[in-house]
């Protein structure tokens, strides 16, 4: 008995059906996502946003294009850091703040890890990305 309301649960499941979020428009790299250039859409693809207002907002990573869903990697907090900008490192322990020149190996926004150049040792070090678009050198 359990067997056969088993199977007939599984034969005659009614599909759960979800949304996903993708572009109603060419949305290009490094533009700020705006409310008119994303909607909703049925469908159930794994990775892809499902939520409108994770995506109103951040920064798109790469060019979107209409139809297509909105991946989790495609879109990222605003950059606050350009790439070969100069920034300045912040190390802190202890009571202990030392502060130096380094250049950006990529663009990032808040609180993503980026490569910098330390200007002064020429050594190649990751951070992250503050409010303030200094970088905290892990200790």
């Amino acid at each position: 008995m359990k067997r056969a309301l088993a199977f007939l649960l599984i034969t005659f499941a009614v599909p759960v059906s979800a949304e996903i979020v993708v572009a109603t428009e060419i949305i290009r790299a490094n533009t700020i996502i705006e409310p008119g250039v994303v909607g909703l859409k049925k469908g159930d693809v794994p990775g892809v946003h499902t939520d409108l207002e994770a995506v109103i907002g951040k920064e798109a990573r790469k060019a979107i294009y209409p139809g297509r869903p909105v991946r989790k990697g495609d879109v990222g907090e605003p950059a606050l850091v350009e790439r070969n900008q100069i920034v300045t490192l912040v190390y802190s322990a202890n009571g202990l703040s030392i502060e130096a020149e380094g250049r950006s190996l990529a663009r990032g926004g808040e609180g993503e890890r980026l490569r910098v150049m330390n200007l002064n040792s020429r050594s190649t070090i990751s951070g992250t990305v503050l409010p303030n678009g200094d970088i905290q050198v892990a200790n």
